[in-house]
């Protein structure tokens, strides 16, 4: 049995550690409040570009923007959105485990993988794959912004233009609520269609001052709106399960006091019984 001295240098150690899970626990509360609301003021705008851009593949235009035509998937781009920073439980190794799947998915119908990374984490875990990074950023903080997406989403519909891939998928940890977090694979391009049962037959939108100048800026503003949304979705995500998983080490740590202030009684009531025993059979001596 360890010495009193050694149990109460760990009980202190423990409850250091405990103090900051607690402080961490509520800051990532504090930060998952104020990223849930920017979730909800992002989800409306990405929502109703959705719609829009999900009618356009029904429509009849002369010009046919290339993000509505559909190919034959010979090469998939994966954009990934991961943390910078680690202390969030399974998050990230649930949207890699996802990932991994993706690709293992799309490579047996003979479509080879290519990924675009947003996180810090991502980039750790992907680059030592033989898998191609086209793209990354990372270190966007709690708050990213738009401006900072935009190089890297570029590259990934430069690309997509350029015929060097058919398929731009999506894939982030998907909000559900505080306790839970699930890894969600969208596809950007080509755009789906959606809600079409309440569209007519034969229908366009009327554009001015082209259609091909219309339609390519507001293809490339419904990409980045999309990634944005994901982004922000999964700083919420994170902050929950930071949350949840700080609430369980303090909880884990007061357990773990519990249990080493009871081993630090047994061993401080052995050396009271030794210390008398001592002085008994000294006693006894004489």
């Amino acid at each position: 049995m360890p010495g009193t001295k050694e149990i109460r240098s760990k009980i202190a150690s423990v409850k250091n550690t405990q103090k900051i899970t607690k402080a961490m626990q509520m800051v990532a509360t504090s930060k998952m409040r104020r990223a849930l609301e920017r979730m909800r003021r992002a989800l409306p705008y990405a929502e109703k570009m959705r719609n829009v851009i999900g009618h356009l593949t029904e429509a009849n235009p002369d010009y046919r923007h290339p993000f509505l035509v559909t190919r034959e998937p010979k090469s998939v781009g994966i954009i990934v959105i991961s943390t910078d920073r680690g202390l969030a439980g399974a998050l990230n190794a649930n949207v890699f485990r996802q990932t991994l799947y993706l690709m293992r998915e799309w490579q047996a119908k003979g479509a080879q993988p290519s990924l675009c990374l947003i996180g810090a984490k991502g980039l750790q875990f992907f680059r030592r794959l033989a898998t191609p990074i086209r793209a990354n950023v990372s270190h966007l903080g709690d708050r990213p912004h738009v401006k900072d997406l935009i190089g890297t989403v570029k590259v990934m519909l430069d690309a997509y233009r350029s015929g060097e891939i058919d398929r731009l998928l999506l894939l982030n940890a998907r909000f559900v609520n505080t306790m839970t977090q699930r890894p969600t694979v969208e596809q950007l391009l080509p755009i789906e269609a959606m809600d079409t049962e309440s569209l007519q037959e034969h229908w366009d939108y009327i554009y001015e001052p082209e259609a091909a100048q219309i339609l390519d800026g507001l293809l490339m503003r419904y990409i980045e709106s999309q990634v944005y949304r994901g982004a922000v979705e999964n700083v919420a995500s994170e902050m929950a399960a930071r949350m949840v998983a700080m609430k369980a080490a303090s909880d884990n740590a007061t357990k773990l006091i519990t249990e080493l202030q009871l081993i630090y009684n047994k061993a401080r009531q052995a050396a009271i019984t030794k210390e008398l025993s001592e002085i008994v059979g000294g006693a006894a001596a004489v």
